[in-house]
């Protein structure tokens, strides 16, 4: 999966129905806070529907004097004979029904809140554990903003739709279908005109949907690209003071934003028109509501109304009819917000559904002893299917063997480990480990047994406790000194105040290169590994530490199978064997000394290591310049 721009887009494309799934994927865990809030819901509609009725009954029977004082489903013997009887029974009938509506309106609330916050941390944490399961081209392809904003942003916005725009939708459309049951009961010939905005107010909402669907996507989309924008700016803010680029990346913020501001004042634009729209629909229904029910009343019944219309159920109608309007409107921001919820959930449910995962991530082979024997045959592999990385590689390295692996940038050095640890999948051949096919290993057994120190070590904010220990359960104070001490950073960590409990900052920005890298050492020695990689794992350390490192990995090399990648040659100059690979190619296998005498691509790296300039090819300088050239 390629992705130029590092956008989540190509995720929506691929994304059918979302907002289904969401209900099949999470709904059955919460049926029971749903049922709760959907009989409160309908409980609430109810309730809040017999005021307006009773009062129109009272109207009629208590100050008009009429008809009989008479309630649906209430026998009459319960109802008192006297006018001031009646009186406080309508005052009690409509205190009692706002007063139970607001305690079902309460329980509505707290169910279906519970709900929508239940359902955005399962869908959180669902989607981040998906997310890690992805191949790492997938974080190649898409930009950390991107991602970061579908876990954040896309996730609180269907929080925010469930937790409100959800249960006013149900509470909305709940309400119409009572009122309309109410007045077809009161009235059906004019609640026929009266319901007939109903269908106008569904027309115009189909619609805005079909308009603003697609421009929501744009709005998303947006919001990722300045998510990333920002924060590459952040995490990069010392290159651009570095290099005076402030104005330059301030302006580079306010393109993405203006990108931003654009989608989002399209979308607007269609809301402005759309709710404007809804109020004019609801007003001509109550104005036609009003007017066929004043004629009624004053007429007595006349023209295609048959059935006569008392005053008491005229301002029922009104009052019931002012009563839809409102939540007609309501329905309009509903809708409004169940197409950004809708473009938010395609992005995650894209994100759930992607099938880019690592093949037996956990239910492949789990050898129960590894003793460290790796086999690359006719390895190739490209990052973008185009560009070959690693080209027919062919390997064998025996348990406990320490091999260097040298060459020039681009050789292919790194991703040849990354092969092993399965961080990506070879194109052609197989990479195999005690004989066993690594994709068809348990990637979490595979990775129990490696340790592997990168070039730029990354520290998480918090101790250096933490970070040593990291991966590892309980260990013994005297296992991280252990650590730390073979990895060159005892001396250094006991210097410190606090020690171990020495606060590194965000990705250890509190210390220095150097001794980010040799806690990284220690983190990979503390793990005790089957195979360990050391990818220019003393790049950043003085010469003096460098020594230090050297000889304690040499010493802790001697009990696994250990890949040291390296350009500063001096590093891998004890090695068992040293690889030297070029253009994706193994070129050249031996010792140190043994690669000197055939004075080929390793001879002329170490002389430009000692400085030894004169003596270089001239064919190996020019290419070495135009390499750099490059």
């Amino acid at each position: 999966m390629s992705n130029s721009d590092g956008s989540l887009d190509d995720l929506r494309e691929r994304t059918d129905r979302p907002m289904r799934y969401l209900a099949r994927q999470y709904g059955p865990d919460n049926l029971s806070y749903l049922v709760i809030g959907g009989v409160m819901t309908v409980l609430g509609a109810a309730l809040f529907s017999i005021p307006a009725f009773v009062l129109g009954v009272a109207l009629d029977t208590i100050f008009q004097q009429n008809q009989a004082f008479t309630l649906p489903l209430v026998p009459d013997v319960w109802l008192p004979d006297s006018r001031e009887g009646q009186f406080w029974l309508t005052v009690a009938i409509v205190t009692g029904s706002f007063l139970t509506a607001a305690v079902a309106g309460y329980i509505r609330g707290w169910a279906l809140n519970r709900v929508a916050q239940d359902v955005q941390h399962e869908l959180r944490t669902d989607t981040y554990e998906q997310m890690q399961t992805q191949r790492m081209s997938f974080f190649d392809d898409h930009k950390t903003g991107e991602i970061m904003s579908v876990l954040n942003n896309d996730v609180n916005q269907l929080e925010s739709f469930l937790s409100q725009d959800l249960q006013a939708g149900v509470r909305i459309v709940v309400t119409s279908i009572v009122i309309a049951a109410i007045t077809l009961y009161l009235h059906w010939q004019l609640a026929l005109f009266t319901l007939t905005m109903v269908p106008a107010l569904a027309y115009a909402s189909h619609k805005f949907q079909q308009v603003i669907e697609p421009k929501y996507g744009d709005v998303r989309s947006s919001v990722g690209k300045l998510n990333t924008r920002l924060e590459n700016n952040i995490g990069g803010i010392s290159v651009i003071k570095s290099f005076g680029q402030e104005r330059s990346e301030a302006d580079r913020v306010a393109g993405a934003s203006d990108e931003y501001r654009s989608a989002n004042w399209s979308a607007i634009r269609s809301r402005i028109k759309f709710f404007p729209t809804l109020i004019l629909i609801t007003a001509v229904g109550y104005g036609v509501t009003f007017a066929l029910g004043g004629y009624v009343f004053l007429q007595d019944g006349s023209w295609v109304f048959t059935i006569g219309l008392s005053a008491g159920t005229l301002v029922t109608f009104l009052l019931y009819s002012r009563r839809l309007m409102y939540p007609m409107r309501e329905f309009g921001q509903v809708l409004n917000n169940y197409q950004y919820a809708y473009s938010a959930a395609e992005r995650v449910v894209g994100l759930l559904q992607d099938p880019d995962q690592i093949e037996n991530r956990t239910d492949g082979k789990r050898p129960e002893q590894i003793d460290g024997g790796v086999e690359y045959e006719n390895v190739t592999f490209s990052y973008d299917g185009e560009e070959t990385i690693i080209d027919d590689v062919s390997l064998s390295v025996a348990p406990g063997e320490t091999v260097g692996l040298v060459g020039p940038t681009g050789a292919g050095k790194t991703t040849l480990t990354k092969l092993l640890m399965r961080l990506y999948d070879t194109d052609e051949g197989a990479v195999r480990l005690d004989g066993h096919d690594v994709q068809e290993l348990d990637v979490r057994s595979l990775r129990d047994h490696l340790g592997y120190v990168s070039q730029e070590p990354f520290l998480f904010g918090g101790t250096i406790r933490e970070n040593v220990s990291y991966g590892v359960t309980d260990p013994e104070e005297q296992e991280l000194v252990t650590a730390l001490d073979r990895a060159g950073a005892w001396e250094f960590v006991s210097d410190l105040d606090d020690g171990l409990e020495t606060v590194v900052g965000e990705r250890g920005v509190k210390l220095s290169g150097g001794q980010r890298q040799r806690l990284a050492i220690a983190r990979a020695i503390l793990r005790d590994p089957t195979l360990l990689v050391l990818d220019e794992a003393t790049s950043h350390v003085d010469n003096e530490t460098e020594l230090v490192v050297q000889q304690n990995v040499t010493e802790v090399s001697e009990q696994r199978t250990t890949f040291v990648i390296a350009h500063r040659l001096s590093t891998v100059r004890n090695a068992d064997r040293i690889i030297v690979l070029d253009d994706g190619q193994i070129v050249e296998s031996g010792t140190h000394d043994a690669l000197l005498e055939t004075d080929g691509l390793y001879a002329d790296l170490w002389r430009v290591q000692i400085g030894d300039l004169e003596a270089l090819p001239e064919g190996f300088v020019q290419q070495t310049v135009g390499t750099t050239g490059d």
